[in-house]
């Protein structure tokens, strides 16, 4: 038996091997074919089926020994993809935003994975009104807090995202314009000083808009690889948002810029575990 199907026979190990060269190359800019054989152990043979695979997919492009990043502003990496991604620096993110959160608040919480790390980390809170439009988060609350005692869960209906659980169309629009919360916690695809906040998908991003519109306070949760991009769609400028909950890999410049234009920057250690590639 081969080294190969010794340790990738199995879809799934085949999986995620892609899915971890999909972000090398990402991270990197591009990734040469010896660099990959060497990381996974595997055959050229190999690594060359994964990169044709992944370039007929739209994930990467390839080129004379390697593979080169082929994505666009609106490509959105898939959600279990995003889930596993900076997952240290997203539960410390998501447990400093929950001490922000105080008994008997009302509050929004965005579509995300950094926002559902902030829903599993409210345990304790007590009298909580939480209004969503992400199945994920409505899962992990029922999952963490009692419905009699700890929290009263509103979600926004529409209609489903497939592959994101987030709901989307003028139904949840609609409802997050009906009701003012004091604490709004924002998911981002991108934070960029002169594009503001910005996502990978239009629907997202109009629902977005109208969860910022009313809320008390306006709080960003992005781990520090979103900060300086710019991804597909606008959602609002820089001037709606009163926090940022980041790590601590994000630039100083960045902070220093985001200070003095009056956002409050609160910085969690990124801790050892690095962005998986």
């Amino acid at each position: 038996m081969s080294d190969d199907n010794r340790f990738f026979s199995e879809p799934a190990m085949q999986s995620e091997r892609r899915r971890m060269i999909v972000e090398l190359v990402q991270a990197n800019g591009s990734k040469r074919v010896a660099q990959l054989c060497d990381l996974f152990a595997v055959s050229e043979m190999t690594i060359r089926r994964d990169l044709r695979d992944l370039e007929r997919e739209g994930l990467l492009r390839r080129v004379h020994g390697g593979a080169v990043i082929n994505l666009g502003r609106s490509y959105e990496p898939p959600y279990a993809m995003r889930t596993t991604r900076n997952e240290a620096r997203k539960q410390a993110i998501g447990r400093r935003a929950a001490e922000l959160v105080l008994d008997g608040d009302s509050i929004a919480l965005d579509v995300g994975t950094t926002t559902l790390e902030l829903a599993q980390a409210l345990r304790g809170k007590r009298n909580l009104t939480i209004l969503t439009a992400s199945l994920a988060i409505a899962n992990a609350v029922v999952k963490h807090l009692s419905l009699t005692s700890d929290v009263r869960l509103i979600l926004t209906g529409g209609i489903v995202r497939a592959g994101e659980l987030s709901m989307i169309g003028p139904v949840p629009a609609r409802t997050y314009g009906e009701y003012h919360v004091d604490k709004a916690f924002i998911g981002v695809g991108g934070l960029d000083l002169e594009a503001g906040l910005t996502e990978y998908n239009l629907d997202d991003a109009l629902v977005k808009k109208a969860l910022i519109q009313n809320a008390r306070r306006r709080i960003v949760l992005a781990d520090s690889s979103k900060i300086g991009r710019t991804t597909f769609t606008a959602v609002a400028p820089l001037s709606v948002v009163d926090s940022l909950v980041t790590d601590d890999a994000i630039p100083p410049e960045m902070r220093s810029a985001l200070q003095a234009a009056g956002i409050e920057v609160l910085i969690v250690p990124a801790g050892a575990e690095e962005e998986r590639g």
